[in-house]
């Protein structure tokens, strides 16, 4: 009887992890911004990544010193633009949104 409880509770378990991680569709979104103070070395892209990541829903994040533009892939339904912004002025950035749209799923 015990056995047959504890393998009712894992499906229950299992069923309803299921059910919540297909139940909410991700809205994957790409946001691309410039910085205030630019950025001009390495250590600045080091920076901005190693502090950006690690902000709730942030996917992927790429920069480019040449463009002077930063491209995170972040999951909406944990984040948005303006906790991002919050998140570079903590490290010390203004940023300045050039786009903010959904991750093309053709691409990929």
């Amino acid at each position: 009887m015990k056995r047959l409880l504890m393998i009712m509770m894992a499906l229950f378990v299992a069923i309803g992890v299921s059910a919540h991680t297909s139940g909410g569709k991700k809205e994957m979104r790409v946001l691309v911004v410039t910085t205030n103070p630019e950025m001009h070395c390495q250590n600045c892209e080091k920076k901005i990544k190693e502090n950006i990541r690690f902000e709730s829903g942030v996917r992927k994040i790429e920069t480019n010193i040449e463009k002077q533009q930063v491209t995170i892939t972040y999951d909406a339904s944990k984040t948005d633009v303006k906790k991002l912004t919050a998140a570079f002025a903590k490290i010390g950035y203004e940023v300045k949104v050039l786009s903010d749209r959904p991750v093309d799923k053709k691409k990929g």
